[in-house]
């Protein structure tokens, strides 16, 4: 007949104890790693870090002068402590937020698109859309023809920015 196969013996108290520190020294390690990604500073996330490096870039025009030309947007927008929507959503902290992000505004079907597609309204995205809105999104509601002057663009975008 066959011979029967051992079955393996079950550890001993020894090597039981043996193998305990062990254990709990892979178990410390894990909970010490845990703890110091924990207290370890969050990056900014990957759209704020290319914002920051966009912006750094970025040649803003005089914060001043955009002041005077933004008298053309305060029809429709307003920024600042104490800004509502208008007939065109606050601009307060506009520079890195979403497209059609404001709560409570209702937006065009074209805008509210844009913001679901990611736009995000950074300075080069405003210089461009500045220019001729209706051309960059197509559909907006927003009837305001634009400025043709990249200075002045520049200037309401150094302006804008001083409005967190």
């Amino acid at each position: 007949a066959p011979a029967a196969e051992a079955a393996p013996a079950a550890p001993t108290e020894t090597e039981t104890a043996a193998a305990a520190p062990e254990a709990d020294a892979a178990e410390a390690e894990a909970e010490a790693e845990t703890e110091t990604a924990a207290a370890a500073p969050a990056e900014p996330a990957p759209s704020e870090e290319i914002l920051e490096v966009a912006s750094l870039a970025f040649d803003f025009g005089d914060p001043a002068s955009g002041e005077k030309i933004f008298r053309k947007c305060s029809a429709c927008h307003m920024v600042g402590d104490g800004a509502k929507n208008r007939v065109g959503p606050i601009l307060t902290g506009v520079i890195g937020r979403p497209a059609a992000a404001v709560d409570g505004f209702k937006y065009s079907k074209a805008m509210a698109a844009k913001g679901d597609e990611g736009l995000v309204w950074t300075p080069e995205v405003l210089l461009e859309y500045l220019e001729r809105p209706r051309d960059y999104v197509k559909g907006t509601s927003m009837s305001y023809a634009g400025l043709r002057k990249e200075d002045e663009r520049r200037d309401v975008i150094a302006y804008l920015n001083t409005f967190e």
